[in-house]
């Protein structure tokens, strides 16, 4: 919901949970070109959105981590 309202293309938002040996990581996955957008300057907007999922990971007394990717980089790992 909140990587959606920051880019252009709302429709290639994609989250998702690997299924491998990585159970507390989320791979938040958005278009090339909006990958700025999600980042910010300096990688602020970035470490907002890692903070608000790590405290919703607190409350189920988990540790999450939050990748970032675009669908470019998501193709390479997936080969």
């Amino acid at each position: 919901m909140i990587a959606r309202s920051l880019v252009d293309h709302p429709e290639k938002v994609v989250v998702t949970i690997p299924d491998d040996n990585a159970p507390d990581v989320i791979r938040l996955q958005v278009a090339s070109e909006d990958m700025g957008k999600v980042i910010g300057k300096q990688g602020r907007i970035a470490k907002a959105i890692r903070t608000v999922v790590k405290a919703a990971g607190i409350k189920d007394n988990k540790t999450v981590s939050v990748e970032i990717l675009s669908e470019d980089e998501l193709a390479e790992i997936e080969q």
